[in-house]
């Protein structure tokens, strides 16, 4: 099954193909789709673990504040 984005970005690579697919060969990749696949991968996998660090600041910031209830009487 082929991503088609992964295909529009091959395709507009133009005069940067070459470049592309000397990394991909030097990092281990069979080709220039299997390079970009995993590229695409792991900045999914980035932005959800960002995400995931600032849901559970919020989340610890939300506790610690209900924790700090202060009152005058006591």
């Amino acid at each position: 099954m082929q991503n088609e984005e992964i295909i529009k970005i091959i395709e507009n690579l133009k005069g940067r193909k070459n470049y592309e697919q000397k990394k991909a060969t030097k990092l281990g990749f069979p080709s220039l789709y299997a390079y970009f696949e995993d590229k695409i991968l792991k900045e999914k996998q980035a932005v959800e673990q960002t995400e995931n660090k600032i849901n559970e600041s919020a989340n610890q910031y939300k506790i610690e504040k209900k924790e700090k209830k202060s009152c005058s009487c006591c």
